[in-house]
């Protein structure tokens, strides 16, 4: 396996698909870093699909695993029979396009997927999607295609500390997420007065934060399982967190990673309590409008910490509470993230940025 480097101005509004038998496909895209080989795990556990069911166009297996983005640092692929790379998977031309932005941020930069909805006659509404800890914005990405169609845009990031972002997390890090409100705003295609965000888990925290402190700025912001207070206290994280069997990986030092100067399970006890929005004095303040998605029986983010935003701020938020549903709202068989995303995060975030100013 080889990786080949990012995707040039020319290749812009190119995506990686796959063919089988003949068909092509949009792609599947993996999460784990530019030399990791795994597959989206929410797709394998909660949809059972056949993972990544590419055809090698050189032995025909349909079996190339583990490539990465449609842009940005770099793709690793392979086939698991040994007949080819990804450099062997096709990539076409996918419209509307995406482009790749690059926004600068404290002597580095953000690394963002855009794509607006196309014979637009105007400035368009745009959705800031905002990943979790064991997703990325090319998971975004390929979810939030289906919000073109209503005539409104979206802008994938990786959130601090996670992918590209260029810091990791700290009681300030929203600030990186202020500068892609106003990269977005300094968009002549964007309506500046139609922007949401949307936030995933740890995504969903920084949309909850950006809600209060980008609350004039924001039309709204949508929250699934969103951390607010419980989560980060000393007792959830020796109790919950530690060995949680219901994250698919080891979420404590997923945690470690992501955190500023953060090494060890006591420095990790000690850093988060830091984070909380009630300890930082947020929770409470005049907010934009929300919804608020989680599962009672979630194990990773606390049902009690919903229910506290649910009684905080100025104004109504809405709330999807699933009594059977874990972390996201999820459950087996009845409620997986694609019917959630479907049925209720995006009619949600059409009426909110469709709605008269």
């Amino acid at each position: 396996m080889r990786p080949f480097g990012p995707i040039g101005k020319s290749q812009r509004g190119a995506a990686l698909v796959s063919t089988d038998n003949g068909q092509r496909q949009p792609p599947r895209v993996g999460v784990r870093g530019q030399n990791a080989m795994i597959f989206h795990p929410l797709d394998r556990y909660f949809k059972q699909l056949d993972p990544l069911p590419i055809a090698c166009r050189q032995c025909g297996a349909r079996r190339v695993v583990g490539f990465r983005q449609l842009g940005g640092q770099g793709v690793v692929g392979g086939c698991a029979a040994g007949g080819a790379d990804a450099s062997e998977v096709a990539h076409v031309e996918i419209d509307p396009p995406l482009e790749v932005v690059h926004i600068p941020f404290e002597g580095k930069e953000i690394i963002g997927y855009l794509r607006l909805p196309k014979n637009a006659t105007g400035p368009v509404p745009l959705v800031i999607a905002v990943n979790g800890l064991d997703s990325r914005k090319e998971d975004l990405t390929e979810s939030f295609g289906a919000i073109l169609p209503f005539g409104i845009g979206f802008l994938a990031v990786d959130g601090p500390g996670t992918g590209q972002a260029p810091i990791k997390v700290s009681e300030t890090s929203e600030r990186m997420l202020s500068k892609v409100i106003d990269y977005a705003q300094s968009r002549p295609e964007i309506d500046k007065t139609r922007i949401a965000m949307h936030g995933v888990s740890w995504g969903a925290y920084w949309a909850t934060k950006m809600a209060i402190v980008e609350r004039v700025r924001l039309r709204g912001a949508s929250a699934q399982s969103p951390p607010v207070d419980r989560f980060f206290q000393k007792d959830f994280l020796m109790n919950s967190l530690l060995g949680n069997r219901e994250y698919l990986f080891d979420q404590v030092p997923a945690l470690m990673n992501i955190l500023e100067g953060v090494h060890t399970l006591d420095q990790l006890g000690d850093y988060l309590p830091k984070l909380s929005l009630v300890r930082e004095g947020l929770l409470g303040k005049p907010m934009a409008p929300m919804l608020i998605l989680a599962g009672v029986l979630d194990t990773q983010v606390p049902i009690d910490d919903e229910y506290l935003l649910l009684n905080k701020g100025d104004v109504p938020k809405e709330a999807w509470i699933n009594p059977r549903g874990g972390h996201l709202g999820r459950q087996v068989g009845v409620w997986p993230d694609p019917r959630i995303f479907k049925e209720v995060i995006i009619p949600w975030l059409v009426k909110t940025l469709q709605a008269p100013n």
